[in-house]
């Protein structure tokens, strides 16, 4: 067991982390989707600490995150609509999944011994400021335990790896509250959707003219972050398109209810986005062991809202 520091955003803190980090200690790092466990993307031992520290399976890749164009081409290879894609929407909650360029400074960890590399630049301020700070990519997957609920605030940070890690960064509640969009890019600019996040196929469409094909079916073998099948989910069963709940299950409602639970009252997609895993941490808090949840529409960030109640509601091993 460490202590784990409580860091806040300002010059000396951040310096404080990137320090911690080519020590080769973790830190939990604020994104605007979820708390990333960020570790030297470029050192093995501090990318088996990150596995070791989740108790993440060795086959599930893990994101690079970069500051800047510079540091992601050094990487990976853009082709020109992963470029395109790169211009709309970084900094943001987009992961491209691309061919790793030879030589890269990345441990072979990182992409479980794939030849692609998932690398994205996060919006978060404090993000940024880190990652230039550290002067490298920081691989960074959700800072939990492998397959639970991911951590929108710091506390949720605490309450999993507490003791477990060097430091976090109190970077405040995270505003978009479900993981980062994964596109696969081959070299001919073939388009995947390997995960849906926080932007969805109607704004690529808008923003760059690419059609984004359907979510594939359960891949057989892991590509990127996110496809386990059972994933996020908290220790209570989930139960979902429920309009009538059990008498022993306890309603995560969508749109207007008298439940204690809800992601929106008004049927907001993007605040119901934000409150998701915040509403099944205090769900896990509470000790409800039956969670029923409310039909969500299945469009914009609504499809990734239903991706993560999938995996919740999985079944477990």
């Amino acid at each position: 067991m460490v202590k784990t520091e409580i860091l806040g955003t300002d010059a000396t803190a951040l310096t404080r982390a990137a320090d911690l980090l080519r020590a080769g200690s973790l830190v939990a790092m604020p994104t605007e989707t979820v708390y990333g466990l960020a570790g030297d993307a470029g050192s093995d031992a501090a990318v088996a600490a990150i596995y070791a520290a989740k108790g993440r399976p060795s086959f599930n890749p893990l994101i690079a995150h970069v500051a800047d164009m510079e540091m992601a081409q050094r990487l990976a290879d853009f082709p020109p609509e992963a470029l395109a894609l790169a211009r709309a929407f970084w900094p943001g909650p987009l992961t491209l999944v691309l061919p790793l360029c030879a030589g890269a400074a990345v441990a072979p960890r990182v992409t479980a011994g794939l030849p692609t590399l998932a690398i994205r630049m996060p919006a978060h301020p404090a993000a940024r400021a880190l990652l230039r700070e550290f002067g490298g990519p920081l691989a960074a997957p959700s800072a939990n335990p492998s397959g639970r609920i991911s951590p929108t605030e710091p506390a949720h940070v605490i309450d999993g790896l507490g003791g477990r890690i060097a430091a976090v960064i109190d970077g405040g509640p995270c505003d978009v509250g479900v993981e980062s969009t994964i596109l696969s890019v081959a070299p001919d600019g073939a388009l995947r959707l390997l995960r849906p996040g926080g932007i969805g196929a109607e704004k690529i469409l808008e923003h760059t003219g690419l059609t984004l094909p359907a979510p594939e079916a359960q891949a057989e073998k892991i590509e990127a972050p996110g496809q386990m099948l059972s994933h996020y989910a908290p220790r209570g069963q989930v139960r979902l398109n429920v309009t009538d709940p059990r008498p022993d299950e306890v309603l995560l409602a969508f749109g207007p209810s008298d439940s204690r639970y809800s992601l929106s009252q008004t049927g907001d997609l993007a605040e119901a986005a934000a409150n998701l895993f915040r509403r099944l941490h205090e769900m896990d808090r509470d000790g409800i062991e039956r969670i029923a949840v409310a039909p969500v529409p299945e469009t914009g960030i609504g499809r990734a809202i239903n991706d993560r109640l999938r995996r919740a509601a999985a079944p477990r091993d």
